[in-house]
């Protein structure tokens, strides 16, 4: 009887096993095959990372070539020498090149930050007549080319005084409609019940935007901030304009080893490879805090 009972109760949890078994077999067969789907998207990922990566890898091969070697198709490093830094660093005034270039694009980041919050608040909290049209016009005026509109902000600031100055390069530049785009957004999907609290409170729109709505968007401002510091760090076309002292900002200053007598491209990668190290470090040091903030500004 005991061995009856004990047969009864044991069948059932056999079968259970083997049911367990086969969900976790199918479950498996299930990961590997989804793993082997990667395995196309993770190669072309890889081979386009290689063709991002290779010309800054190919950039400080250069750098650290000796003269003789300098057209050499070896890709690999080798044989390493500091001649180009030392050219460079005795050529140009390198540190203040790199200072006047931070300065130049703090600035400018700082200008069109503070401009695309005031900007996209209004856009966002205020209904008035035109407003749709008057956000695609300025959103629009990202689309046009900025050959277009070089030659007229070239006389402005020939006309203001500021050529050959940093505020030049700084001024045409302040309102970035990007950045305007970009923000709308997030002031769109932010809570109206804290404006409605916040005018209970007393509080004016100026106290409001500061107080209540800015320490809510500081991942997304913080995102835009640096991205913006970036792209005025890479400016090129414009301060070569607006700048005729080629000691003023790094990028121009690259420009002193390219002559009609000849490409000192020794001389040309040292510079770029140091030009690059602040941007290197940005993203050494703040790539976590970027990602985080934009995830974090998505899902709000």
């Amino acid at each position: 009887m005991a061995f009856t009972l004990v047969s009864q109760y044991q069948l059932p949890s056999t079968g259970a096993h083997s049911n367990l078994d086969t969900a976790a077999a199918t479950l498996a067969k299930a990961r590997s095959k989804r793993r082997l789907g990667l395995i196309p998207a993770l190669v072309l990922l890889t081979v386009l990372a290689i063709i991002s990566i290779f010309p800054i890898y190919w950039m400080f091969v250069t750098a650290f070539r000796p003269s003789e070697e300098m057209l050499s198709t070896n890709p690999l490093p080798g044989p390493f020498s500091l001649e180009n830094f030392e050219y460079v660093w005795n050529t140009i005034p390198i540190l203040g090149m790199l200072g006047n270039t931070f300065a130049m694009a703090l600035g400018l980041a700082f200008g069109q930050l503070m401009i695309a919050i005031l900007a996209s608040y209004g856009f966002s909290r205020w209904n008035f007549r035109g407003q749709k049209i008057l956000f695609l016009l300025f959103v629009g005026s990202w689309l046009v080319p900025f050959q277009v509109t070089m030659i007229p902000n070239y006389v402005l600031i020939s006309r203001m005084g500021l050529l050959n100055t940093v505020l030049g390069v700084v001024v045409p530049q302040l309102a970035a409609a990007f950045a305007v785009m970009m923000l709308k957004q997030h002031f769109d999907s932010f809570p109206r019940e804290l404006y409605e609290a916040s005018d209970m409170d007393g509080r004016g729109s100026w106290r409001t935007l500061w107080e209540v709505v800015i320490p809510n968007l500081r991942p997304a401002l913080a995102a835009l901030g640096i991205m913006l510091f970036i792209s005025a760090w890479n400016e090129y076309l414009w301060p070569s304009l607006i700048l005729r002292q080629s000691d003023a900002l790094i990028q121009v200053g690259i420009r002193s080893f390219l002559g009609a007598e000849g490409n000192n491209w020794g001389a040309v990668m040292a510079a770029s490879a140091l030009a690059c190290l602040p941007i290197f470090l940005i993203y050494i040091f703040l790539q976590r805090y970027v990602v985080d903030a934009f995830v974090r500004s998505g899902l709000k």
